[in-house]
């Protein structure tokens, strides 16, 4: 493999990503969410107590569970799919370059992309929590920031599997999007309706959960937030008394094969298919 290839390709990809209007769109989107999320924590620091890092880390959770999986999914998902579409995947790999660097080049491109993207919002909403005067935690906002982009590239790389198995790009962002939402409705209410249906006891309620990447980090970033989860009942409190100091290992390893699983699997499809 050619990494000056590699190179090449990755600058390719953020400079597509800064003309992306849907990039763009999220980018803006996410910053102005946690920006107004963070104004409200600190307008509410006198009547509800002391606004800071930590107020503000907790509600930042939901909103990274809705924003930054669609961000990546559909990104991921337009990414093979609308150059195969448009013909210039054919073109990309008429030059000397191999399947495997451009889908690396590609990945890694959109990934830096997503973390910058996500670097930039949380950096505006700790800059205004530290000019403001908030208290808190900084390493534990950091970690969120973090736990993010891990979910970000997951999200990416289940896209780019998506992407790189149909022809049209339409159809990769409809799957896409059903997929987000699946992923989204099988999170606290779509466990709690199963759990209640089915008769599911407690380890299988936390399997379930740990299957769903939203909800590995959803217990990664509670458990980096309070160092218990007795707030996610008694499925946080069975992981918590199972794996104990192990368990953050454990969620941040499941964050880590959703990223490399979904991408060789990608590059298989990819092989397999060519670009027709």
């Amino acid at each position: 493999m050619d990494f000056e290839n590699v190179l090449i390709l990755i600058q390719k990809e953020l400079r597509d990503a800064l003309r992306n209007r849907w990039f763009l769109l999220y980018a803006v989107a996410f910053a102005g969410l946690s920006l107004a999320l963070a104004w409200f924590s600190v307008s509410g620091a006198g009547s509800y107590g002391v606004a800071g890092f930590g107020r503000t880390t907790a509600g930042l959770i939901n909103l990274i569970l809705l924003i930054v999986p669609l961000m990546g999914l559909t990104l991921g998902a337009m990414s093979l799919a609308g150059e195969r579409e448009r013909g210039t995947l054919v073109y990309l790999l008429a030059q000397p370059i191999s399947g495997a660097e451009l889908l690396l080049g590609k990945f890694v491109g959109l990934a830096l992309a997503l973390s910058a993207a996500l670097a930039i919002g949380f950096g505006l909403t700790g800059l205004l929590m530290a000019v403001a005067g908030g208290g808190g935690d900084f390493l534990v906002y950091g970690t969120l920031l973090a736990l993010s982009v891990l979910l970000a590239v997951a999200s990416l790389s289940v896209g780019f599997l998506i992407s790189a198995a149909v022809r049209r790009a339409a159809t990769a962002v409809g799957l896409a999007l059903f997929l987000w939402l699946i992923l989204v409705y099988f999170g606290d209410l779509g466990l709690m309706g199963t759990a209640a249906v089915v008769g599911l006891n407690v380890q299988q309620l936390l399997a379930l959960a740990l299957v769903n990447p939203l909800q590995v980090f959803k217990i990664a970033a509670v458990l980096n937030l309070r160092d218990n989860l007795e707030i996610l009942g008694p499925a946080g409190i069975y992981a918590f008394r199972t794996y104990g100091g192990a368990l953050w290992a454990l969620l941040v390893g499941l964050l880590l094969v959703w990223i490399v699983a979904p991408f060789a699997l990608a590059t298989a499809v990819f092989r397999k298919r060519g670009v027709i």
